[in-house]
């Protein structure tokens, strides 16, 4: 189905199952299909799963503008309100974490209950003085010259290192990267760059002290596309009460990778008091 947000933008929603409600916010530059595996596992298992695509991605419209972490957030309560999602879970992977992170600053938190930071951004990717744990901006600018000389060939060899696969190492199949390389050339050129700023350079310290909720935060240590370092170790110090969980060896796509072992540690913490 398809809701509209406040500026009239057009998101698709699928809306799966019946109880608790869990809300997955798909990493760039992906859609929420990349989700959907552990979708069907926790509607199995009684949850109610709402997954959207972002403005820009998938299905969903892509206007010229609004690639920036308050309308995301934004986009994020129209599809609770939309979708009369209350007592929610917020689960956001990757560049999904920083919408769970400004929602729950802009928006107080509304009817979440939980959230979990999957192999996410939070809380400041971007090398800083203050952040010298962090990714040389120089970083983000090569991405995206590499994005407009040839956004395909720049995807291939992206996601190889989003999935961890070497010459010795493939946990996915050349099929996967192939299927998700056509999901991210499904986005417009014009998202897929502005979000690279959105990601890299947005500043979600302040937001931290909004997770008033259980959190979980789960990244895998070689993690190359968002190193461990920068995002969960700084994560877990500054939400208070949060758990997190280290994945020994694991790179960025634990949704692919992993998938039973992410679906088993969601569901405990969905399910826990």
């Amino acid at each position: 189905m398809y809701i509209s947000t406040k500026d009239q933008t057009s998101l698709y929603v699928k809306d799966w199952g019946q109880g608790q409600p869990v809300i997955l916010i798909h990493g760039w530059p992906l859609s929420a299909d990349s989700w959907d595996p552990v979708a069907v596992d926790l509607v199995n298992a009684g949850f109610r799963v709402i997954a959207y695509d972002r403005r820009g991605f998938g299905r969903s419209d892509q206007p010229w503008d609004g690639y920036n972490y308050d309308t995301f957030a934004d986009d994020l309560a129209a599809v609770m309100k939309k979708t009369g999602a209350q007592d929610a879970a917020l689960v956001g992977f990757s560049m999904g974490g920083g919408e769970v992170a400004r929602y729950m600053s802009r928006h107080q938190g509304k009817h979440v209950v939980k959230a979990a930071l999957i192999s996410s951004v939070v809380p400041f990717m971007l090398k800083t003085p203050n952040n010298p744990e962090g990714v040389d901006g120089a970083v983000f600018e090569d991405m995206k010259k590499g994005i407009g000389a040839e956004r395909p060939k720049f995807f291939a060899d992206f996601f190889k290192d989003f999935y961890g696969v070497t010459m010795l190492s493939r946990p996915v199949s050349q099929a996967y990267l192939d299927w998700s390389t056509s999901v991210a050339m499904q986005a417009s050129l014009k998202a897929t760059l502005e979000c690279v700023d959105a990601f890299g350079k947005t500043d979600f310290r302040d937001d931290l002290p909004y997770f008033k909720v259980p959190t979980l935060i789960i990244h895998g240590n070689k993690d190359v596309t968002v190193p461990i370092t920068t995002s969960a170790y700084q994560a877990y110090q500054g939400i208070a009460g949060s758990k997190m969980l280290e994945y020994d060896g694991e790179p960025h796509g634990v949704f692919a990778t992993q998938k039973d072992r992410l679906v088993s540690d969601l569901l405990e913490f969905l399910k826990s008091a």
